[in-house]
């Protein structure tokens, strides 16, 4: 096997001791999981639930390790070009750390990992901001569903309300969000009320490295997004 690289010092932007110590001792625990485990995985993440992702990870943690946070720094560790890689072919992982997306390592088999990632999703309630995968619409009349006192509450979302003997009501039609167009802070409000969970928190994989070999799975990306060499 060729001399491990991991060793060589690196040079972190200047930051705080602290802020430096913590990247320091990030690119540290990469390396040692480059040793330690067989492959490792980039995967992206869509709409991140901490709680649910350190389920995720807790159900894995006998074999495999993750870990998120600065692109950059992950790159660094890996090595972002041949010259600087601590393993020959981790550069093409670096390549693959773009926006929402972290690392994998791991002794499972890559059957096994595949299938654990493309059978894991989670259902949540939507956030200011994300897309509405229907439109939600109420009718005209009692809202048996909310109790009079969220009567002022609901007023303040927008909705329009008022009391009738004691029971909430919607004066006229109203529209809490439309398909495809992002969700006001009142929208997702109004949508945990009612129980609708828009939000799948979703993780992909994107590519595998191991020692023998590296493969990409994520459609759509091309050629030059990763060196041949």
């Amino acid at each position: 096997m060729p001399k491990s690289k991991r060793n060589r010092p690196v040079t972190l932007s200047k930051t705080k001791k602290k802020g430096r110590e913590h990247k320091e001792n990030v690119v540290n625990s990469i390396r040692d999981a480059v040793e330690k485990y067989d492959s490792v995985y980039v995967f992206s993440f869509e709409n991140m639930r901490n709680l649910k992702f350190k389920e995720f990870r807790e159900r894995l943690k006998s074999s495999s390790r993750f870990f998120l946070g600065s692109n950059k720094v992950m790159q660094v560790a890996l090595g972002r070009s041949v010259a600087d890689e601590i393993r020959s072919g981790l550069h093409k992982i670096s390549k693959l750390l773009r926006g929402d997306s972290g690392l994998c390592f791991t002794s499972l088999p890559k059957e096994e990992i595949q299938r654990l990632f493309d059978e894991y999703e989670d259902y949540d309630f939507a956030r200011t901001g994300s897309t509405a995968t229907e439109t939600v619409e109420l009718k005209e009349g009692p809202l048996d569903h909310f109790t009079h006192e969220m009567e002022p509450f609901l007023r303040k979302q927008g909705m329009p309300v008022r009391l009738n003997k004691g029971v909430v009501e919607l004066v006229s039609d109203f529209v809490v969000c439309e398909e495809g167009k992002p969700l006001s802070p009142e929208s997702a409000r109004i949508l945990r009320l009612l129980g609708i969970k828009m939000a799948t928190f979703k993780l992909h994989l994107i590519c595998r490295w191991s020692s023998e070999d590296f493969e990409v799975y994520k459609e759509g990306l091309e050629d030059s997004d990763v060196e041949s060499s």
